[in-house]
């Protein structure tokens, strides 16, 4: 009996320890998953093994489906992956696109697409605040987060129509011009959230229980988020500059001052603590350009049918969640003929195995909050 079970250890060296180790399903549908992610977790006890996603249960062939769109038409089929930085990748496609039809904005379409676009990070980022610290215990926080967002979403219905997949951003510009009360309702936010993020570092931030739950947890160094291609606040916790905005600006990013916030910690408070002050860096950007929003066209003039030349195109840009790239190969028609799409949640939720190994399973869920996963965006 001895000789058996050494036999069956030896066989079963490269799989989980059928003795000691057990392996258990998170997901698809387990609320702590942030949607329909699948995680096949092996534990030793309480201590990770080995995290194993899977995924495709909401893949829908959004770049298939793509080449078989216009260039008009294509762009709001990436509201529906990241949907809380729809206005961002919405925006990325339609510099690709302008790149390959070298159309210039206008200065008061790239001023408004900016301020949506840090509305969009603010809004987004403040979902993730209320969710992560629900993820670890705290619920207050939630309500709080979407009482300030509710202000942003009120922004953006009534400027875009809509409030989430706002579809505003077209080639050339943006769809329509500003809502009358568009000024007015945003110093309303900057005034009123300028305190309230301040109550959130009071609530949470500075919380001893918070801290015990996320410093040391999740460790990644800055070579191993560089080598897993981490991008964002996730990467830039761990010391990686990789600002899109700053590194490659696009629009009128060179011509506002902001930081790049970077930490050097590697762990989940070091990436929680990027985004909370790149929600002030957001907010100062919002505040240089609301009163500076320059008169003129809001759309350049654009043929109804676009016709990309042939070729490859490539553009990237910083969404809440990292770098979003848009690459097109043009065959010269009025579809693309091929489209790929460069999604930051996908390389970052690449690392989550390599930083849960260890830990143990009360951690992943604090893990997995400071990545801030959005599925859509990993399942395309």
């Amino acid at each position: 009996m001895y000789r058996e079970t050494e036999i069956l250890k030896q066989a079963n060296a490269a799989e989980p320890d059928v003795f000691g180790d057990m392996v258990i399903n998170v997901g698809p549908q387990h609320p702590a998953t942030h949607g329909v992610l699948h995680l096949v977790i092996t534990l030793n006890g309480e201590i990770i093994k080995k995290v194993d996603p899977h995924l495709g249960y909401i893949h829908r062939s959004i770049e298939k489906m793509d080449e078989s769109l216009s260039y008009r038409q294509f762009i709001y089929s990436t509201s529906r992956m990241d949907y809380l930085s729809a206005h961002i990748n919405n925006h990325g496609c339609c510099l690709c696109v302008e790149k390959g039809l070298q159309v210039e904005i206008p200065a008061r379409a790239q001023t408004i697409r900016v301020l949506m676009d840090e509305l969009t990070r603010l809004a987004s980022h403040q979902l993730w605040w209320g969710a992560m610290a629900m993820d670890v215990g705290a619920l207050t926080p939630f309500f709080l987060a979407f009482r300030e967002r509710e202000m942003i979403n009120d922004i953006m219905e009534e400027t875009c129509g809509a409030r989430l997949t706002m579809n505003y951003f077209v080639p050339g510009g943006v769809m329509y011009d500003l809502h009358p009360n568009f000024q007015v309702k945003v110093k309303e936010f900057i005034a009123h959230f300028k305190g309230k993020i301040d109550e959130y570092d009071e609530l949470v931030t500075g919380n001893v229980i918070f801290q015990n739950r996320t410093k040391n947890v999740g460790y990644i160094s800055k070579e191993d988020a560089i080598s897993y291609g981490m991008s964002g606040p996730a990467a830039r916790g761990s010391g990686v500059q990789c600002d899109i905005r700053k590194l490659y600006p696009y629009e009128i990013y060179d011509k506002v001052q902001f930081s790049e916030i970077i930490e050097t910690a590697g762990d989940s408070y070091a990436r929680y603590m990027v985004r909370m002050k790149e929600m002030r860096e957001s907010l100062s950007i919002v505040e240089q350009l609301i009163d500076n929003i320059p008169e003129g066209e809001f759309q350049a003039k654009t043929k109804a049918v676009l016709k990309l030349p042939k070729g490859e195109f490539y553009s990237r840009v910083e969404t809440a969640r990292g770098e979003f790239g848009v690459y097109i190969v043009s065959e010269g028609g009025t579809t693309p003929y091929r489209i790929k799409f460069r999604s930051p949640g996908f390389c970052n939720l690449s690392a989550l195995d390599h930083m849960a190994r260890g830990g143990k399973i009360g951690d992943l869920v604090a893990i997995m909050g400071t990545l801030d996963l959005v599925i859509p965006d990993i399942d395309r």
